[in-house]
């Protein structure tokens, strides 16, 4: 293959990438692609916009990229910009781009930092660019913030694991140079999903913030941590020169300037900087899609000719016949309860290595979101006294007592009962979400093959159209759903074991009202 033919290996993934994104299959074909990943303030934004040259994404604190956004760089004579979900519409004014992605964030997600797994496709066209595509995914983050829910570290975890832990995506691995490495967030991933180092490329910003005496030599020279591609370092722009308007290519100078004279860094000047990233990054994903081009045919092929013998069975199915009709739909039927028992069980044939799904999911929310609830919840141990004493009293009236009544014990357990309604209730609605979403997954072969066209609308909706539950169902699936659903049926031992009320209880039923000891947090 010459020169010409490996400057399209990049172009003719972007159109791959672009086909696949705009029928919903982005995530089922291992495409060769650089994962951009890094922890908050890590300088992801400022390396990307220092490759286009202009300032276009979205800028704040907390979660700013919020979806995963797959930016394609293409060199060409006009500098312009376009979305895929805005077809025909060119962006001259990157100000525009900004406001655009932060738009189309939020009609995904909401304005409350929420996050999803829907990608936002940009390509940018410019003489100043190199023929690159990235992946820019969420930092990650420990603390949630605004309407955020507590396990939003977990999901921004289970969104990078969908992209990173495919042998087709290369990592760029972004990290500070003011903080100990050892700490990186984006290296610590880095190592889970590729431990020989083999597919990720290390990037050390804020090369100028170190305290004076200090460099990372190391690191760049590849003896700290060796990655088998090394690593680059850049010099981004400060706050304080983003918030003054500093041009991006007098940056770009400074940044130039910077490794040149910098007494640790002269010697790697020639392997550092931005140009050099991005020239690097151009001939490692080139070279990286000529070697995966093989398997990826391979791959197409295969699926080219598992759909086309699904299509010939389709063609089987007349409207017009209805005993055909007929039979279809009921083949349809059971092969939707097949599909649905598989994911809450965990027996299909096909199991998902990119993130959780299924019965897995609502396996974590009885687990670890619902335990996590509890445990948030404010338990007043000397109130607790008070009452038990004062209910012990009040049923013994003038009389003394020698033994604890047991309707002490009911009254005070109904009360903390009470206590738990509204984390239970939680846990059933995010339960019932996940199934939702499970039928959702069920329903997308009908989707993807025409079933509107061949079994008719009602059947179509029904399946594919799944609205919440009211409230009161809910309710009763608060009570019902343990005993009626067998794979569910954990679920009521962590009603009364996670609480930590039950051994003060139970020791003051037994021991009697002079015997009242200290609460023990459930495990």
């Amino acid at each position: 293959m010459g020169n010409r033919g490996m400057e399209d290996l990049i172009p003719l993934v972007n159109k791959m990438q672009d086909a696949f994104s705009a029928i919903g299959q982005n995530s089922q074909l291992d495409l060769p692609q650089i994962a951009v990943v890094g922890g908050q303030s890590a300088g992801k934004s400022s390396v990307l916009e220092n490759f286009v040259g202009k300032d276009f994404l979205p800028r704040g604190s907390g979660i700013v990229t919020r979806r995963p956004l797959v930016l394609q760089l293409i060199n060409c004579p006009t500098e312009y910009a376009e979305f895929l979900h805005c077809k025909g519409k060119k962006f001259t004014d990157f100000d525009e781009v900004r406001g655009e992605i932060e738009a189309e964030t939020d009609r995904i997600t909401g304005q409350n930092k929420g996050i999803s797994p829907v990608p936002i496709n940009l390509r940018v066209y410019s003489p100043h660019v190199l023929n690159l595509t990235l992946v820019d995914l969420p930092g990650m983050t420990k603390v949630p913030v605004g309407d955020q829910p507590a396990d939003i570290e977990q999901q921004i975890r289970d969104m990078l694991y969908q992209f990173v832990t495919k042998d087709n995506c290369l990592l760029l691995a972004v990290s500070p140079a003011n903080s100990d490495l050892a700490n990186s967030d984006a290296l610590k991933i880095a190592k889970e999903v590729d431990p020989q180092g083999q597919r990720t490329i290390g990037v050390i910003t804020k090369l100028d913030l170190m305290d004076e005496g200090t460099d990372a030599r190391e690191i760049l020279e590849n003896k700290l941590l060796p990655l088998r591609r090394g690593y680059i370092g850049v010099v981004n722009r400060s706050q304080k020169d983003i918030d003054g308007k500093k041009d991006i290519t007098a940056a770009m100078a400074a940044e130039r300037k910077f490794f040149l004279t910098h007494p640790g860094y002269r010697h790697l000047a020639e392997r550092m900087g931005t140009p050099y990233l991005q020239k690097t990054l151009n001939q490692q994903l080139t070279n990286h899609i000529r070697d995966t081009l093989p398997g990826l045919r391979a791959k197409l092929q295969s699926q080219l000719l598992s759909i086309e013998k699904e299509v010939e069975e389709y063609k089987n199915f007349r409207p017009d016949d209805p005993s055909r009709k007929t039979k279809a739909l009921l083949q349809m039927v059971q092969q939707f309860s097949v599909d649905f028992e598989k994911r809450i069980e965990g027996s299909g044939d096909q199991i998902d290595t990119a993130e959780l799904s299924g019965g897995a999911r609502i396996n974590r929310i009885f687990h670890e979101r619902f335990p996590f609830e509890l445990v948030k919840m404010e338990f007043n141990e000397k109130e607790l006294r008070k009452e038990i004493s004062y209910a012990i009293k009040n049923i013994h009236g003038i009389r003394t007592g020698l033994f604890t009544p047991d309707m002490a014990f009911e009254t005070i357990v109904k009360r903390q009962i009470g206590k738990i309604k509204e984390p239970c209730q939680k846990c059933v609605d995010m339960v019932i979400s996940e199934l939702v979403n499970t039928v959702r997954q069920c329903t997308q072969k009908v989707n993807t093959h025409g079933g509107e066209q061949h079994y008719g609308k009602s059947f179509f909706f029904t399946l594919c159209t799944v609205s919440p539950p009211p409230p009161d169902l809910s309710l009763s699936l608060l009570f019902h759903l343990p005993f009626s659903l067998s794979s569910l049926f954990f679920f009521a031992p962590y009603l009364f074991l996670s609480f930590s009320v039950w051994p003060s209880c139970i020791t003051l039923y037994w021991h009697g009202k002079h015997m009242l000891t200290l609460p023990k947090q459930g495990k």
